[in-house]
């Protein structure tokens, strides 16, 4: 019992413990970070025109990527303006697959990101850890 218990048990105890101090003491990506659930609030118009193009601000904050969802359409073009404000998750870059989007948010600096919608229906964008923090696009 004594082997059992030195050789088994002990290691387990200590992964067990570093793992609980490490979740305490570090943030990274949650399941509740992330993109909208249904029944979450309508997709809003937000942003400017400019030339033609659709114009929107982006915040990467606390609370993933605000605001989402987002109303866009289709064949216009869009320029992101993302700014990341929070060092606190791991939304460090903008990844949105259908487009081949894969851009770098450096804290505190604004970053255009451009592409047009070419397909109506949702479009998910998130960080690069599988979308575990997202935010969507509503393209009519």
């Amino acid at each position: 019992m004594r082997v059992f218990f030195s050789r088994i048990i002990k290691p387990w105890l200590a992964l067990t413990a570093a793992a609980v101090l490490a979740g305490a003491s570090q943030q990274a990506c949650t399941k509740e970070s992330s993109a909208k659930e249904p029944g979450a609030p309508a997709a809003q118009e937000v942003g400017r025109r400019e030339n033609g193009v659709h114009v929107v601000e982006l915040a990467v904050t606390e609370k993933g990527y605000e605001p989402s969802p987002v109303q866009l359409k289709k064949g216009e073009p869009v320029k992101l303006v993302v700014t990341r404000k929070t060092d606190l998750t791991c939304a460090t870059e903008l990844v949105m697959d259908e487009y081949q989007i894969d851009t770098k948010l450096p804290l505190n600096t604004p970053v255009d990101i451009t592409f047009t919608p070419n397909q109506s229906g949702t479009l998910k964008y998130g960080c690069a850890m599988g979308k575990m923090i997202a935010g969507t696009f509503v393209v009519d």
